[in-house]
């Protein structure tokens, strides 16, 4: 499924807007340094100056060594530095702050799209649950132990460990998670909760609803006139770097669906490709589905995490009654 002219300028045009911001902040916080320390503005022609001249230099013949220039910027950004210090501000002051900082905010390094520019081409394709806006609500810094008590207090506090050792090791162990337990105990939220975190350490994350994953490829695999958009879909399910799949067992269960996914969950694990799968069944219950083939893969190379308790959806809708009663 590849980007149309119009989703490729409008991924283009995002980077465009960092860029100016970055430089509008960069000029504001440059001028306010002017007018708080006067001597750096002067530091500064002094750097530019001394690069023309000694370029001139060179253009008229003249055999420098550029040691003698890199010596000469290096005392003067020292001094900028000094400056900067006795004023207060922070060394990294006029720094950029870059989204991504490994291809500065432009999508490329070289001339290999940056995984900042392949999330956002996931984002753009598949993302039809709006998972950037989902995180802003489903992090840690939100994440609670209030909602339980007890033994769902203790499975919740496990589940909590084993994603943040999952988000951990990430990089250097392949994992998988399985989230199965009572409606509204947390499952989807803890999912989204590492997605957010790996987002953050540039992966490459996509997230569907079960339904929504089979709509997709069902969508593409009876359309002959989309087999090679239909190839692009797998290779982007196969080679994201993880998979969230939530609600597993909401989708039509038939032939067609047992096949893909257990095509798709072999296929991730020959690839050593992580796997998250969140579902109200019980692991009993998933077996009265699904083939022995699917709950095999599932029970033998997925990490399995029970989440028990209240349902917290309505826990907090009956909390906000609460408070608009008083």
């Amino acid at each position: 499924m590849p980007l149309t002219n119009n989703q490729y300028n409008s991924i283009m045009q995002q980077y465009e807007a960092l860029h100016i911001r970055h430089r509008r902040e960069r000029e504001n916080r440059l001028q306010r340094i002017y007018d708080t320390i006067p001597e750096y503005k002067k530091l500064e022609e002094q750097t530019a100056s001394a690069s023309v001249e000694f370029g001139k230099r060179i253009i008229s013949g003249e055999s420098l060594d550029k040691g003698l220039l890199a010596s000469k910027l290096n005392d003067l950004a020292a001094q900028k530095e000094k400056l900067l210090k006795d004023a207060g501000y922070a060394s990294d002051f006029l720094e950029i702050g870059y989204v991504c900082k490994d291809c500065k905010d432009t999508g490329y390094i070289g001339n290999e799209k940056c995984h900042c520019f392949k999330q956002k081409i996931i984002e753009t394709l598949y993302d039809k649950s709006n998972l950037r806006a989902m995180t802003k609500e489903c992090n840690f810094e939100n994440m609670t132990d209030s909602y339980y008590k007890g033994e769902d207090l203790t499975r919740f506090k496990g589940a909590k460990k084993a994603a943040e050792e999952f988000i951990a090791s990430f990089n250097i162990d392949y994992q998988n998670l399985f989230f199965f337990g009572t409606v509204g105990t947390g499952k989807s939220f803890m999912s989204i909760c590492i997605a957010d975190e790996l987002l953050k350490k540039g992966n490459s994350v996509i997230y569907f609803s079960s339904i929504g994953l089979f709509e997709l490829i069902s969508e593409y695999a009876f359309d002959f006139k989309n087999k090679a958009w239909l190839r692009t879909v797998y290779d982007d399910l196969y080679e994201c770097d993880l998979l969230v799949v939530d609600d597993l067992g909401t989708e039509i269960m038939g032939s067609f669906v047992a096949k893909e996914l257990f095509s798709l969950l072999e296929e991730r694990g020959n690839r050593k490709k992580s796997t998250i799968i969140t579902t109200n069944y019980s692991l009993e219950g998933l077996q009265s589905i699904y083939s022995d083939r699917i709950f095999s893969r599932i029970t033998g190379n997925y990490k399995l995490l029970r989440l028990t308790g209240p349902d917290i959806r309505k826990e907090k809708k009956l909390a906000k009654k609460g408070k608009k009663s008083e």
